[in-house]
């Protein structure tokens, strides 16, 4: 797709994107995708540790946004934690 491509098609490539986006946007726009490119290798990266470290799953999430279990009448638990 690429081969027949000169540096002249790159040139007017980049002179495109210079007046789409503008001069002073093309760092931005550099630095955000440079930050997408790295927490993406890091995700791909990131389930083969988490595979063995058996951290893969959001079991440990799922307590914490439980909400508190009710009685059959209706009235909430006490909670053990809080010491009462």
């Amino acid at each position: 797709m690429f081969a027949n491509l000169t540096g002249w098609h790159f040139l007017i490539i980049l002179v495109i994107i210079l007046l789409l986006f503008g001069a002073p946007k093309l760092p931005a726009l550099a630095r955000s995708l440079g930050q997408s490119m790295k927490i993406l290798k890091s995700e791909v990266r990131d389930p083969e540790a988490d595979a063995k470290d058996g951290t893969a799953g959001s079991a440990g999430d799922d307590a914490a946004s439980t909400p508190p279990a009710a009685t059959a009448d209706g009235t909430k638990k006490p909670d053990s934690s809080s010491g009462a």
